[in-house]
């Protein structure tokens, strides 16, 4: 079946944005025999948050979440292998010791990404800022750090003003300044005696637990009126996203919310005692030479030398090195429900889509999902072919229609998730892992179904 576009089709695509969803989308198109001008606007103009000139850096954590089938993580993984993600192939390439979850060596995965794309011969890489949407094909995958210029020609295309919000990163130390005599070495309900767990554990008892909330909801923060002032008006000031929220902020909701969250010790026993600690901060292998480990859930906005006095409290980490501290930076992303189709493409345009987390998809993989969604559906449309409208039962399905069809009112990011599925059709109650593995069965099914269907061309077939 042929697709009738809504403007003519063209051989010049353009690509706004060298992260996850950028590179994806890139990588995509450029497989399918078209030319591409990927812009990246670093290093000529900074973001604040990025540390190197790599495409794909990594800013947060290190890891893309569970591998396991019956998570909504692994299927989405799957779903992405299924389609051929060259950026999913680059972080198994670059994988660290995580436990059931994949974690990167991020310089080893940004490193691989940029070289795959510079040697692409339908890819050109360009080194500057994009000011303004282009009225050729374009995807628009400048993510949650977009300047300031392309912002304000976001808004005056969509007739809608960006939605904001403040995001954070934790903390990374220098793995030989741990004190490996307090801290131990494990995986939530490791059975194992002999193993060595993934994680590198810090363990409180009930006293040392709340002296640290305590340290930790007098620190100082950094104000954000330094963010306020440099962005335009619009900003929702002080919104956090709730999926990521610093430490502090958690604390400040009763004192064993952490123990409850970020900190909670469940599934671990302190070998020095055999029992379960009041409270634990995880720490992850951030690098494959395993000299850096990363604060696992400790996104913090406190001021540098707060956190150095703070942190130094955490059993293990009294002589820690911190070898960046965390820090807030702003996030941007559009009103979706308003803008896009389940494609991915403007309402008002059909080759401008728009990807990654500019969206409001949220996670690595769904940036770097949405971005392999809009490359195969530019490409498509070069075609004059339908772009595809993957069905709502798979994890990239469910999460392109949440995203294009949720309340504005209460529009926020949303990560890959079981809640935004069809409900299954059981009979009698059912636990977690069996409902995870029967959401998982049904998207494999109803996406090999999909991509063999007539709607599909032998081409797309992958």
């Amino acid at each position: 079946m042929k697709y009738t576009p809504d403007s003519k089709a063209s051989s010049e695509i353009t690509i706004i944005g060298g992260g996850l969803a950028g590179s994806e989308a890139a990588w995509q198109i450029a497989q399918r025999g078209f030319k591409v001008r990927l812009y990246e606007m670093r290093p000529s103009l900074q973001t604040g948050a990025h540390e190197t000139t790599d495409l794909a850096e990594l800013v947060c954590s290190n890891s893309l979440g569970s591998n396991l089938a019956d998570r909504a993580s692994g299927v989405l993984k799957n779903e992405l292998r299924r389609l051929g993600s060259m950026l999913l192939e680059c972080a198994e390439a670059n994988a660290l010791p995580a436990g059931a979850a994949l974690a990167v060596d991020r310089e080893g995965f940004a490193r691989l990404v940029t070289e795959r794309i510079s040697a692409h011969e339908n890819i050109e890489l360009i080194r500057a800022e994009v000011k303004e949407i282009p009225s050729t094909p374009v995807i628009v995958a400048s993510g949650p750090l977009t300047s300031p210029s392309l912002s304000q020609s976001i808004a005056q295309l969509s007739g809608a003003d960006n939605l904001f919000f403040f995001d954070a990163i934790a903390p990374i130390i220098a793995a030989d300044s741990i004190n490996m005599e307090i801290a131990f070495r494990a995986s939530r309900y490791d059975k194992s005696e002999t193993d060595e767990g993934d994680y590198i554990n810090c363990p409180f008892t009930e006293e040392e637990y709340y002296q640290f909330v305590s340290a930790l909801m007098s620190a100082e923060k950094i104000e954000l009126r330094s963010f306020e002032e440099a962005i335009r008006s619009g900003v929702k000031a002080g919104q956090f996203f709730e999926g990521c929220l610093p430490v502090e902020i958690i604390a400040e909701r009763g004192k064993d919310s952490l123990a409850f969250g970020p900190m909670r010790p469940v599934g671990l026993k302190d070998p020095r005692t055999g029992k379960r600690p009041y409270g634990v901060v995880q720490l992850r292998q951030d690098n494959l030479a395993g000299s850096l480990y990363n604060m696992v859930g400790f996104q913090t906005n406190l001021k540098f030398p707060e956190q150095k006095r703070v942190f130094h409290l955490i059993p293990g980490l009294e002589n820690a090195e911190i070898m960046r501290y965390g820090q807030m930076h702003r996030n941007t992303f559009i009103a979706s429900p308003k803008l896009l189709r389940p494609t991915l493409q403007h309402i008002t345009r059909a080759d401008l889509f728009f990807a990654g987390q500019l969206t409001g998809v949220e996670g690595y993989m769904g940036n770097i999902a949405t971005g392999l969604l809009a490359g195969i559906n530019m490409a498509r449309l070069q075609n004059n072919e339908e772009p595809l409208t993957l069905p709502q039962s798979t994890m990239l399905g469910a999460l392109c229609h949440y995203v294009t069809h949720a309340d504005l009112k209460d529009f926020q990011p949303m990560k890959a998730n079981f809640g935004i599925l069809p409900a299954l059709v059981t009979k009698g109650k059912i636990g977690k892992r069996e409902r995870g593995q029967l959401h998982a069965d049904r998207a494999q099914s109803d996406l090999e179904s999909y991509l063999t269907s007539g709607i599909v061309t032998l081409a797309e077939r992958v």
